[in-house]
């Protein structure tokens, strides 16, 4: 289906045809009051009737007359076949671009779709111009009236030029949604329908103001001056807004985190709930909501935790500080032995890029109660309860091993008994580091 123009550019056309009447008047044709006003009043200022009688004679001082008796019956022929062929071809044109459209649209090709519909009816518009501007400037003596109807040629033209770039602003609108479907993010969401908003509104000033500099040629210098004060006095006044606005156009560009992800920030651990273009919200390990300025988070350290390729876990299993050395070396042995078997082993040797971490088991500090063995591996993927239930039966495995090599642990504030006393009682103590 073929849009229609938008409201300003119909406001915009009909200014078009009768602002530059209103306010033009043949020389020949001014009364003396009308001349001296005209004389004291400021360049580039717009002379309008105070009234539809003032309006109905300056429109009859055009003398549209003077036009049919300066020119012959074969040039005003000629003029009419040229606007009947571009109005002909507009038609045509939006016709075919329309079917075009629906072609396309079957076939799911959204971004074709846009572009031959949008140029369906800005398309027409132009061709029928075309035709206008061939007919009238080609075979018809226009003199007087020839820059008013120059520039109303223009300013069609310009019309039919802004339409086809306001319809698409869709396609940007597409290719963003395209591009933001994956993430879930409300920010994401929001962006689509704010670029969409944005652009044509910037079209519509852009086009605003080309139209008053090149079509009714005004100065707008003082308007761009206000424009600029303006902007000033709004930001000024709204520093916080803008602050948090391009916090979250940082969050957008960067990506720090996603929706989902958990991550640890000036103390709150918890999940990204939601990203909006005012705040984050973070749902806590406690089951809190916890809402902070985008202005605020992107200038502070982030810990994302949602992106690890792993969590490392680094513990120690302590023995009593009287085991002999071969006895250490059987326990470190029985250690890595664990860490080998199958059903233990899958998790812990996860691969990043070409780099394999390998479980360590290393005999690496004497105590004054125990002796320390320190192991390290890398858990992946980086599921913490998935980590937590494979800790366990790790713990299992090697406390049922060393409990059947006869190896006790270490008791914290005991006294150790001589080696190979039967009645030492075995006692486990993990010390456990993690990095999450």
């Amino acid at each position: 289906m073929i849009r229609r123009p938008p409201l300003l550019a119909i406001a915009i056309l009909a200014c078009g045809w009768f602002g530059p009447c209103l306010s033009w008047t043949p020389a020949q044709e001014l009364q003396p009051e009308q001349a001296a006003q005209e004389q004291s009043a400021p360049a580039g200022a717009f002379d309008l009737p105070e009234s539809l009688d003032q309006a109905c004679s300056l429109l009859q001082n055009i003398q549209l007359e003077r036009l049919f008796q300066a020119n012959s019956l074969e040039s005003w022929l000629a003029a009419l076949v040229a606007i009947t062929v571009g109005l002909v071809a507009g038609k045509s044109a939006a016709t075919v671009l329309a079917w075009l459209g629906r072609r396309f649209e079957r076939r799911g090709w959204a971004v074709w779709q846009h572009l031959v519909v949008g140029l369906a009816g800005p398309a027409s518009l132009f061709l029928l111009a075309a035709g206008l501007a061939t007919g009238t400037l080609s075979f018809l003596k226009l003199g007087d009236f020839a820059t008013f109807w120059q520039r109303t040629l223009l300013l069609v033209f310009t019309i039919s030029v802004l339409w086809y770039a306001y319809d698409l602003v869709p396609i940007a609108e597409l290719m963003v949604r395209r591009l933001t479907t994956r993430t879930g993010s409300v920010l994401d969401q929001q962006l689509a329908p704010m670029i969409r908003k944005i652009l044509r509104i910037f079209l519509v000033v852009m086009g605003v103001l080309f139209i008053v500099d090149s079509v009714f040629d005004q100065d707008i210098g003082a308007w761009l001056a206000g424009l600029g004060i303006a902007g000033l006095a709004v930001s000024l006044a709204a520093q916080d807004s803008l602050k948090s606005l391009f916090g979250s156009l940082t969050i957008l560009v960067d990506r720090p985190f996603r929706v989902g992800e958990r991550i640890v920030y000036a103390g709150y651990d918890g999940t990204i709930e939601e990203i909006g273009f005012r705040s984050t919200k973070v749902r806590t390990v406690e089951g809190h909501l916890v809402t902070i300025p985008n202005s605020v988070i992107v200038n502070e350290p982030i810990q994302n935790i949602g992106r690890r390729p792993h969590v490392r876990r680094a513990f120690n299993v302590a023995i009593p500080s009287g085991t002999p050395r071969a006895r250490i070396a059987e326990a470190i042995q029985i250690l890595r032995r664990v860490l080998a078997e199958p059903g233990i082993r899958e998790p812990i040797h996860p691969k990043t890029g070409s780099d394999e971490f390998v479980p360590r088991v290393h005999f690496n500090e004497f105590n004054a109660e125990s002796l320390n063995i320190q192991v390290v591996y890398w858990h992946s993927p980086p599921v913490y309860w998935d980590y937590l239930e494979h800790a366990q039966r790790l713990n299992l495995r090697i406390f049922e091993a060393f409990e059947k090599a006869g190896i006790e642990f270490a008791s914290p504030g005991r006294k150790p008994s001589p080696a190979g006393d039967s009645k030492r009682q075995q006692a486990p103590e993990l010390l456990e580091k993690e990095l999450r």
